[in-house]
């Protein structure tokens, strides 16, 4: 394996700063999810594959939450209390046999697309056993153990307030990340945060749409920090909802500004979708009579937006003109558009390999 020297330098500093601030190793393991496109390393033997550095914190976590006394008795307890985990378990053990064995027994049968580390990109080939298999089963079974010390570190004190120092940690790297890609962009300057993107991935990271620059953050692409955008608004906005907390809501807002400039389709239609039940929340609370201070905030702040639109409208006409064309090619058009009739026909050769295998599957990776 060969190490990523920036990637061990971001480890480095994320674990200083959880030790010196006193917090458990699951802060640090939600915080490196800001790093989405920074690998600790290379693996030669496994066709090139570069773990990101949340691998590092993933297994800490776990030698954290096994390294106690009365373990066993603990872990009983989570079989007992969370119906999950034996879901969990279960799915552990098909990848691990879907790894190994479908793309063997169904080889040639169907067609899969393979990421290839060189120029080649992703194509589509008959179905074999590849490199893949096993590190994208290893990252499954990475999440679900995970996922189980999670369930352990539960039982104890405090590591409900560690996650949410982790959650409030991760995007404020990521809006701080995504801030400096887009005016490294605008200022000419290019991707500044290249350094830091150490994994073996495709970046497309130097790329407009619509004459926008696309976010890209720490991730390889917009679409990946669309996405962690999304969750990181869906976090924020409810904890500010809930507690009120100055820092959840100008986090909100930041996540808000960053997802609209991120000319990422997924992140369009997800805020789409999460606002749905918000604006029946509000009307819930209207037709009550029970509308909370944080709700008469958005209603009073929908009418002023409005009317800014408007008066912009008034003075330039065509103000809004690159903003319509941008919501036109990522959302009205974009199953015309070549991203998206490439993401179609992988979905349609996944439903058949599905229907090929009689409902097995062929294996991650």
């Amino acid at each position: 394996m060969q190490v990523s020297v920036v990637g061990a330098l971001i480890c480095t500093g994320i674990l200083a700063l959880v030790v010196c601030m006193r917090w458990s190793m699951i802060t640090a393991l939600i915080a490196s999810l800001a790093f989405g496109a920074t690998a600790i390393g290379t693996i030669t033997s496994l066709g090139g594959s570069s773990p990101l550095i949340f691998t590092v914190f993933a297994m800490l976590v776990i030698l954290a939450a096994l390294a106690r006394r009365g373990i066993w008795r603990e872990i009983g307890a989570v079989f007992l209390r969370i119906g999950a985990a034996w879901i969990v378990c279960l799915l552990m053990i098909y990848v691990c046999i879907g790894a190994l064995l479908f793309p063997r027994l169904f080889a040639g049968q169907t067609s899969a697309f393979v990421a290839s580390r060189t120029a080649r990109g992703v194509y589509e080939a008959a179905l074999a056993p590849v490199s893949a298999n096993i590190s994208q089963a290893g990252y499954f079974i990475l999440g679900g153990l995970t996922f189980l010390a999670t369930c352990l570190l539960l039982q104890r004190s405090g590591t409900l307030a560690d996650i949410r120092r982790g959650f409030f940690l991760w995007f404020s790297l990521h809006v701080v990340m995504g801030v400096l890609d887009l005016l490294g962009k605008m200022s000419g300057a290019g991707d500044i945060l290249a350094p830091i993107r150490t994994a073996n991935y495709s970046m497309l990271t130097h790329v407009t749409q619509a004459g926008f620059w696309r976010i890209a953050g720490a991730f390889s692409e917009a679409s990946a920090f669309g996405g962690a955008s999304l969750a990181g608004l869906a976090f924020t906005f409810t904890y500010w909802r809930k507690t009120g907390s100055k820092l959840a809501l100008a986090l909100a807002t930041s996540l808000f500004i960053l997802l609209l400039l991120s000319t990422s389709s997924t992140a369009y239609v997800g805020l789409a979708i999460v606002t749905v039940p918000v604006v029946i929340s509000i009307v819930k609370s209207l037709a009550s009579g029970r509308l909370r201070s944080e709700e008469a905030l958005l209603v009073a702040f929908l009418p002023l937006l409005l009317l800014s639109g408007l008066a912009a409208i008034l003075f330039y006409p065509h103000v809004f003109d690159p903003v319509l064309q941008l919501v036109d090619s990522t959302v009205i058009n974009k199953a015309t558009s070549a991203s998206g009739q490439e993401r179609s026909y992988w979905n349609y050769k996944s439903l058949q390999s599905f229907f090929d295998t009689g409902g097995l599957g062929i294996g991650l990776g």
